[in-house]
């Protein structure tokens, strides 16, 4: 159970305690924050409402033990990066049970994120073994100009202190996606887990806790973005920031300054499907893509976009596979479950009405009860419709019926996103030439879009993110080049 056994020591009363100089605490502030369980909308948890005096000594601490964690072996960090994946393993069950609670997601698929998460860390140590064991030499006089007189050493240092804030719909996993690469990497951490899925965090924090990691090297700070947003976004210690999630996003981008970002803040992944596509493969992927999690996820399938000659067909097998799904509680593992708050639920309903007015094809009744909506496909979607430029982030999947590939492509692009993008088709040299054409950072050919594998590399263009994520790509966003120079009296030549 949450806060049980070995986690019994980060909770008091009934308030989860945040994370310092690896301890767990209360604040000063004696307020607390509260989550809702987005099935019973009532209080589940509650979390410290930290103030900015305690972010202050979390940076000063933080920014102390990465001087002397950048100079621990590189094996022994990938050490208790091993030791902290496998106890985060072995502590599954309870934590999926806060993310069942905190976010509703389905047990099955919280139990799958945790071990996942654990999976992440350990490739993480080993591929940050492997990338920062390597440096450059560099001779001169391979630049015109120049004899053999330096000697180029260069290799890969970290930055100092990462902020890191992960989304609420996966709070474990997108977590250790940024904790692991800088860890690996020798920098410090701080920590600003979402609101929803603060208490999973805060499990999978004391994971690394358990793991014996130094002293103030992590600390986890939760609060309100209110008061304590702006001001850990715009503190003077943190080096980086890596951020997944919307608008907030953007906010951040322009206050932050000269501290590198790594972001990805939505996006609106459109499916392209050609008339000789495989229409039994592109339907699944396409209920798969766009209702796995009730639609909240970043590289959900949000906009189908089929050649009019095969429209009737695809919308009937996704009708088909859609009739089939479970909708209800994530305690009972099914397919559709409530979205994350009522303001989630409001935003959804908005854009559904606004779909009706505009005579929009219901192929399913609209049902909602409170932050419970059944899966909706909408066909006949048209562009003057908000739901076919709005991220949903729910249950609901637009259909666009097109008469040429370029009408599509030109659909996709139009759109302000560009996470991601999938095309299905039997013919690879179209695949491709549409997969060139799309701006989005991903093309899938044949298969709906997706983060993962967590080693590929992931990133938006336009206002889906700054950067690149994936394990090799975050190693390398968190550490800066260093280079030392030898400087000969006398050009240097191998001898004969």
């Amino acid at each position: 159970m949450a806060g049980n056994g070995v986690f019994a020591e980060i909770i008091d009363g009934d308030v989860f305690k945040y994370y310092c100089e690896g301890e767990w605490k209360k604040s000063a502030s004696g307020k607390s924050v509260a989550i809702i369980n987005p099935t019973t909308r009532k209080t589940q948890y509650k979390v410290q409402a930290c103030t900015q005096e305690e972010v202050n000594k979390a940076m000063e601490i933080a920014k102390a033990a990465q001087k002397s964690w950048a100079k621990t072996p590189l094996w022994k960090r990938a050490e208790l990066l091993h030791k902290a994946a496998a106890i985060l393993k072995e502590h599954k069950a309870p934590i999926a049970e806060c993310l069942v609670k905190e976010i509703a997601k389905p047990a099955k698929d919280a139990v799958t994120e945790v071990v996942r998460s654990g999976d992440l860390i350990s490739y993480t140590a080993e591929e940050g073994v492997r990338i920062l064991g390597e440096g450059k030499f560099l001779v001169s006089d391979s630049f015109p100009g120049n004899e053999r007189t330096k000697y180029c050493l260069t290799s890969k240092i970290p930055l100092g202190v990462i902020l890191a804030i992960p989304p609420f719909n996966y709070p474990v996993n997108l977590a250790v996606s940024k904790i692991g690469p800088a860890l690996i990497t020798g920098n410090s951490l701080v920590l600003k887990p979402p609101t929803q899925g603060a208490v999973a965090a805060l499990h999978m924090v004391h994971c690394f806790h358990l793991a014996g990691f130094p002293k103030g090297l992590i600390s986890c700070i939760t609060g309100k973005g209110s008061e304590i947003g702006d001001f850990l976004t715009m503190h003077p210690g943190v080096n980086c920031i890596s951020f997944t999630g919307g608008d907030t996003g953007v906010a951040i981008s322009k206050k932050a300054g000269m501290v590198p970002l790594q972001m990805e803040l939505g996006g609106k992944d459109a499916c392209i499907v050609l008339e000789d596509a495989d229409l039994d493969l592109a339907a699944g992927n396409i209920v798969k893509g766009g209702f796995s999690y009730s639609g909240q996820r970043c590289t959900a399938v949000k906009v189908v976009l089929v050649m009019e000659s095969v429209a009737d067909t695809l919308v009937e097998k996704v009708k088909a596979k859609v009739a089939k799904l479970t909708v209800g509680p994530p305690e009972d593992n099914c397919d559709i479950t409530p979205v994350v708050s009522e303001s989630s639920a409001n935003f959804i309903e908005g854009l559904v009405m606004d779909a009706k007015q505009k005579d929009a094809t219901f192929c399913q009744p609209y049902k909602r009860e409170g932050n419970l909506i059944w899966p909706l496909l909408l066909d006949n979607v048209r562009p003057d419709m908000r739901i076919a430029w709005e991220e949903p982030f729910g249950p609901v999947l637009p259909v666009i019926r097109i008469n040429s590939v370029e009408e599509g492509i030109h659909h996709c692009n139009a759109s302000n996103f560009g996470l991601q993008g999938c095309v299905f088709t039997k013919d690879i040299n179209k695949a491709i030439l549409i997969s060139d054409a799309m701006e989005t950072g991903t093309v899938q050919i044949n298969s709906a879009p997706a983060r993962g594998p967590d080693h590929f590399p992931f990133q938006g263009l336009k206002d889906s993110g700054i950067g690149s994520q994936g394990i090799t790509n975050s190693i390398n966003m968190m550490t800066k080049v260093k280079t030392t120079v030898i400087n000969l009296p006398t050009p240097s030549y191998t001898m004969g």
